[in-house]
């Protein structure tokens, strides 16, 4: 259950802004979900949390969906970010903009393939891309 080297602080930036509320959509079961956000002490990062035990698993759009109907957001403002093809799925699914990022289980190829929107390299790219896609001012940091 470690953290990708920059993903805190990425998680911080963009918990910083008004204009982001972030959700966590994972295969992962509640008890593993409680866990790793125990571990890390991030219980308070995410506004919602959706996990494979009380969700169809990805690629089935329902974690993104449910995420949106507690954050009353729409999916025009709806960013998924993921490391599989499973997750640009889910997110094309959702119909939402859906990031892949070159770390993590699937290659740049497969997840483009499954219909990311953008693949990125790094935390940095990242948040930058997710401030510019949302229209939110990254300077103010």
């Amino acid at each position: 259950m470690p953290l990708y080297d920059g993903s805190l602080k990425a998680l911080l930036e963009l918990q910083a802004k008004d204009e982001t509320l972030l959700a966590l959509a994972t295969g992962n079961s509640r008890r593993g979900v409680n866990a790793f956000l125990d571990k890390h002490n991030l219980r308070d990062t995410f506004f919602t949390t959706q996990c494979a035990s009380e969700c169809p698993s990805k690629p089935h759009p329902e974690m993104i969906l449910q995420a949106m109907r507690d954050t009353g957001v729409e999916a025009t403002q709806t960013i998924m970010i993921g490391d599989t093809s499973f997750d640009m799925q889910m997110a094309k699914a959702a119909n939402v903009y859906a990031i892949g990022v070159n770390w993590g289980y699937h290659t740049h190829d497969v997840m483009q393939q499954a219909g990311a929107d953008i693949i990125v390299d790094n935390f940095q790219q990242l948040t930058s891309h997710i401030f510019k896609h949302l229209k939110v001012d990254d300077n103010t940091l």
